[in-house]
């Protein structure tokens, strides 16, 4: 039986070098504020395109930001729930970034083998640059699946 995935705080990453280092590490990010079967297909496809998931979380003024101004689950309840899926290695608690340079820092920190998206990412772009920056694959693991979205929950309910 697995354990709980670590979680980690994004200014102690560096403890982890080696251990990114000697992974096929894939990396992927979001905010995973109500985990539906979506994130878990998601999640579950990205693990299999490596052997160590690494998931950068988003902070909870992200989200107030540039979401929704509310969030379900705070940042530390939601790296709870993502660190008990057995896909999930390592959970990254991030700051609030303020521009996408502190992406690609993260992404050059960790160099990951593969950044794991959605077909359709917003962030499609930028996130190709970070992975030609060190060599790393872009891969498309799962397509958007338009039936599941944090959005449709939360305006079915109300």
């Amino acid at each position: 039986m697995k354990t709980k995935a670590l979680i980690i705080s994004y200014e102690k990453i560096h403890d982890l070098l080696k251990v990114f280092s000697e992974k096929n590490t894939v990396l992927v990010g979001g905010c995973f504020d109500l985990i539906h079967y979506g994130h878990l297909q998601f999640l579950d496809k990205a693990k299999e395109a490596g052997d160590y998931l690494v998931v950068a979380l988003e902070s909870d003024e992200f989200i107030k930001k540039t979401k929704r101004s509310w969030i379900f689950h705070t940042q530390g309840e939601r790296a709870e729930i993502l660190a008990s899926l057995n896909m999930v290695d390592v959970v990254i608690v991030l700051p609030f970034f303020k521009d996408s340079s502190q992406y690609f820092d993260l992404v050059r920190t960790i160099r990951p083998k593969i950044i794991a998206i959605t077909e359709g990412d917003v962030q499609t772009d930028n996130k190709k640059k970070q992975a030609e920056g060190i060599g790393a694959e872009i891969r498309i693991v799962t397509p958007l699946i338009t039936k599941y979205s944090t959005r449709k929950i939360i305006n079915s309910i109300d």
